[in-house]
């Protein structure tokens, strides 16, 4: 077994008082591999600006000056990361979601009849009060 040392041991890092880090599961689930290089380092920035619930009020502007992007290429880079599900954005607000898979509600299934469409959207625009 390789003994692992640090290369650099005065630079060793800790949890920094602010959230920052990235979740290894970005490259165990294979979502880096769906990001363009202009979304990975969206995701970076948004992941290192963003608060404890990965909430950011950047705004375009800003980072396009601090990514050397233009609008378009932000704009897709955006698309991308909301697409493959590592962030929601509803301007000027951008949240950094959790990787954790998103828990299903509990659908009630009756087994005495069938589901009605009034049953169904009741239940569904229940779930979306939750």
């Amino acid at each position: 077994m390789v003994s692992k040392q640090p290369v650099s041991p005065q630079r060793v890092r800790s949890v920094p008082k602010q959230f920052s880090w990235l979740d290894h599961r970005l490259v165990h689930d294979r979502y880096i591999e769906q990001c363009s290089h202009p979304a990975a380092a969206l995701y970076l920035f948004l992941v290192t600006v963003s608060d404890a619930k990965g909430l950011s009020f950047y705004g375009d502007d800003s980072i396009m000056t601090r990514l050397s992007m233009d609008f378009t290429t932000l704009e897709t880079a955006r698309a991308n990361l909301i697409h493959i599900g590592l962030i929601a954005w509803k301007k000027p607000l951008y949240q950094v979601l959790s990787l954790d898979p998103v828990r299903q509600q509990n659908v009630r299934v009756s087994m005495d009849r069938p589901l009605s469409l009034k049953d169904i959207f009741q239940q569904a625009m229940g779930a979306a009060h939750d």
